[in-house]
C-alpha cells in the first residue's frame, strides 16, 4: 500500500522526481504546441505520442500529491501525540504544584496551631511548686520536662477549679436560705397592703379637700388656658392619649406665663413730663436713621416670633432611651415646628425625625423661603407637626385663617407617636450596627445565620459616611440621582469589600424611613478592570439581589438588621462572582479564587448570568 511505501520512500528523491516530472511536462507541452503550430498529417502521430508520455507524467504527479497527503496526515498525528504528552505532563505539573501549596497550608497550619491550655492563666512555677502536692507537682521529673511540667500544671489548676466549684456550690445553698427568709418578710410585708390601702380610702376626702394629688395637673391645666390654639389643641389631645393609651408619654408645659399675658394686654397709655418728652426728642434727631440691613433683619425676627409658652414630651422607648420633642408655635407665620432630643448612650448623628421635612406646609406658610437658615433656633416645621396641632393647609382651597382642628389632631395622634417610637429604635439600631461597621465587622445575629453560608471569604475593610453632593458625583450611581432616589434627606455610605485582589465598592442611600423602606445599593468591581451594572450583567444581578429581593434578608421584626444582612450578603455574592469567574489557562499555577461554593450550574443563558440565590439549608447556590 502507499502508506507503507511511504516509509521507504525518500522524500528528497521524491521532490526531485516532482521537479524532473514538471520539467519535463513543460517541455512535451512545448513540443505539442510547436508541433501543432506547423500542422500536416505525418505531426499527430508524434503529438499523440507525446500526449500519452504526458498522461504518465501526470499519473506520476498524481502518485506524488498522495504522497505528500499521507505524510501531511502522518505529521499532524505525530504532532497531535505529542501534544498530548505536553498537555498530561502539564496536568501532572499543575497536580504537583496543587499537592505543594495544600501541603504548605497544612504545615503553616500546625507551625501556627494554639492548644487551649496557652490560653488558661496558669500560676507562677514558684506558687505551683509551693503550694501543690508533691503527687501532682513531681518535682524530680518535672523540673527537668517542660511536658510534664505543662501536664502537672494544668492538673492542679483542675485540682483548683474543682474546690472552687464545691465552694460555689455552697454559695448557692446559702444563697438559696437567704432568699427563703426574704420571701417570709415579704409575706409579712404583703399582708400590710390591705391596711394601707384601707389608710389611703379613708384619706380620698382628705386628699381631694387639698388638691394633692392633682396640684401639678391643675396648675398645667391652668397654664393651658394661655396656650395659642395650635398648642392647646396639641395638648389636650396628647394629654388624653397619653393618659388612655401610652402611659410611656408625658406632657408639660414650659415658658413664661407672664409673657404669655402680657401679649392679650392692652397697652398702657403713659404722659411724660415735658422735659422727658424734649430730651427723647433730642436723642432721636441725634440718632442715625437704621440701615436697610438693620430694617430687614428685625423685620425677619417679628415674623418668626415665637410664642412664649411650649408644650414638650417625654417619649420613653426601650433600652431606657427617652425622646424628648419641644413644640413652639410662630404666631405671625401661624405655624408650629418642633425641636428633638435623644438621651441616650449614643449619639445620633441627624435628628430622629429627618425626611418628614415637607416644604411649605401650605397657606400661612409660603413666605418662609429661607426659614431652613433658622431651623437650629426655631426647629423644623414639619406637615406631621401641624397635623397634630389640627392645622391644616389645604393647597386646591387656600384660607386666610387657619382654625386649629381637634379632630385632625385625634386622628393623627396614635399613628405619629408609634412612628417617633419607631423611627428612635431603628436609629438606635443602626449606631450599634455603624459601630461595628466601622470597625470592619459585619454583626449578624443568630436569627439570620441561616440566610449565608457557613464561610464566607469576602470581608468589609471599610464603611465611611459620605456627603450628598459627593454621592451625586460617583459615575455608577447616575441612574439612582436622576430617578430622584437620592434626597438631601438621606443618609450616604460607602463600603469597600475586598477579597484577594478584588474590590468591591458600594454606594449606600440610606432612607430616613428605615427599615420600612430598604437601603439602595449600587455596586463597582475593580478586578480585570471597572465593572459596574452598565457594562456587566451579572454586577446587575447583584444589585438586584440585595436591592430587590430584600425582604429574604429582613429577618425577625421590626427588621432592624436588614442593613448588616445586605451586607453580608454582598461578600456572599463578591464570593460567587470571583468563584465562578473562568480560569486563564495561559496563566499557570492554581486559580486565585478556588471554589468553594457548591452551585448546581455555573452559567445560564446567552449572558451567562452566574448563580447567585443561596438554598437553605441545602447550602447550595442556584440562579432564579
Amino acid at each position: 500500500s502507499e502508506e507503507a511505501e511511504v516509509d521507504l520512500r525518500d522524500p528528497g528523491r521524491d521532490y526531485e522526481l516532482y521537479k524532473y516530472t514538471c520539467q519535463e511536462l513543460q517541455r512535451l507541452m512545448a513540443e505539442i504546441q510547436d508541433l501543432k503550430s506547423r500542422g500536416g498529417k505525418d505531426m499527430a502521430i508524434e503529438i499523440e505520442e507525446r500526449r500519452i508520455q504526458s498522461c504518465v507524467h501526470f499519473m506520476t504527479l498524481k502518485k506524488l500529491n498522495r504522497l505528500a497527503h499521507i505524510r501531511l496526515k502522518k505529521g499532524r498525528d505525530q504532532t497531535h501525540e505529542a501534544k498530548q504528552k505536553v498537555d498530561a505532563y502539564h496536568l501532572q505539573l499543575q497536580n504537583l504544584l496543587y499537592e505543594v501549596m495544600h501541603l504548605q497550608k497544612e504545615i503553616t497550619k500546625c507551625l501556627e496551631f494554639k492548644s487551649k491550655h496557652e490560653e488558661i492563666d496558669l500560676v507562677s512555677l514558684e506558687e505551683f511548686y509551693n503550694e501543690a502536692p508533691p503527687d501532682i507537682s513531681k518535682a524530680e521529673v518535672t523540673m527537668g520536662d517542660p511536658h510534664q511540667q505543662t501536664l502537672a500544671r494544668l492538673d492542679w489548676e483542675l485540682e483548683q477549679r474543682k474546690r472552687l466549684a464545691d465552694k460555689y456550690r455552697e454559695c448557692l445553698s446559702n444563697k438559696e436560705k437567704i432568699l427563703k427568709e426574704i420571701e417570709v418578710k415579704k409575706e409579712y410585708l404583703s399582708s400590710l397592703q390591705p391596711r394601707l390601702n384601707s389608710i389611703m380610702q379613708a384619706s380620698l376626702p382628705v386628699q381631694e379637700y387639698l388638691f394633692m394629688p392633682f396640684d401639678q395637673a391643675h396648675k398645667q391645666y391652668e397654664t393651658a388656658r394661655h396656650l395659642p390654639p395650635p398648642l392647646y389643641v396639641l395638648f389636650v389631645q396628647a394629654t388624653a392619649y397619653g393618659q388612655a393609651c401610652d402611659k410611656t408619654l408625658s406632657v408639660a408645659i414650659e415658658g413664661s406665663v407672664d409673657e404669655a399675658k402680657a401679649l392679650f394686654k392692652p397697652p398702657e397709655d403713659s404722659q411724660d413730663d415735658e422735659s422727658d418728652s424734649d430730651a427723647e426728642e433730642e436723642q432721636t434727631t441725634k440718632r442715625r436713621r437704621p440701615t436697610l440691613g438693620v430694617q430687614l433683619d428685625d423685620k425677619r425676627k417679628e415674623m418668626l416670633k415665637r410664642h412664649p409658652l411650649s408644650v414638650m414630651f417625654d417619649l420613653k422607648c426601650k433600652d431606657d432611651s427617652v425622646l424628648h420633642l419641644t413644640f413652639y408655635y410662630l404666631m405671625n407665620l401661624n405655624i408650629m415646628t418642633v425641636k428633638a432630643k435623644v438621651t441616650t448612650a449614643t449619639e445620633l448623628i441627624t435628628p430622629i425625625s429627618a425626611g418628614y421635612w415637607a416644604g411649605a406646609v401650605g397657606s400661612g406658610a409660603q413666605d418662609i423661603l429661607t426659614l431652613r437658615d433658622y431651623v437650629l433656633d426655631l426647629g423644623h416645621p414639619y406637615l406631621w407637626v401641624q397635623k397634630l396641632g389640627g392645622l391644616h393647609f389645604p393647597k386646591e382651597q387656600p384660607q386666610h385663617t387657619v382654625i386649629a382642628d381637634h379632630s385632625l389632631s385625634a386622628s393623627h395622634m396614635e399613628t405619629t407617636m408609634k412612628l417617633l417610637k419607631t423611627r428612635v429604635q431603628s436609629r438606635l439600631a443602626l449606631h450599634k450596627q455603624f459601630a461595628s461597621l466601622e470597625h470592619g465587622i459585619v454583626p449578624v445575629t443568630s436569627d439570620c445565620q441561616y440566610l449565608f453560608p457557613a464561610k464566607v471569604v469576602s470581608r468589609l475593610v471599610k464603611w465611611v459616611t459620605i456627603a450628598h453632593e459627593d454621592y451625586m458625583e460617583l459615575h455608577f450611581t447616575k441612574d439612582i440621582v436622576e430617578v430622584g432616589l437620592a434626597g438631601d434627606t438621606n443618609l450616604y455610605y460607602m463600603a469597600l469589600v475586598e477579597r484577594g485582589t478584588a474590590k468591591l465598592q458600594a454606594a449606600v442611600v440610606l432612607n430616613p424611613g428605615y427599615s420600612s423602606i430598604p437601603p439602595i445599593f449600587r455596586l463597582c468591581l475593580n478586578w480585570k478592570g471597572e465593572k459596574t451594572n452598565s457594562n456587566d450583567d451579572n454586577i446587575r444581578a447583584m444589585e438586584s439581589e440585595v436591592n430587590v429581593c430584600y425582604k429574604e434578608l429582613c429577618g425577625p421584626r421590626p427588621s432592624h438588621q436588614l442593613l448588616t444582612n445586605q451586607l453580608q450578603r454582598l461578600c456572599v455574592l463578591l464570593d460567587v462572582y470571583l468563584e465562578t469567574e473562568s480560569h486563564d489557562d495561559s496563566v499557570e499555577g492554581p486559580k486565585e479564587f478556588p471554589q468553594e461554593k457548591m452551585c448546581l450550574r455555573l452559567f445560564r443563558g446567552p449572558s451567562r448570568m452566574k448563580p447567585f440565590k443561596y438554598n437553605h439549608p441545602q447550602g447550595f447556590f442556584s440562579h432564579r
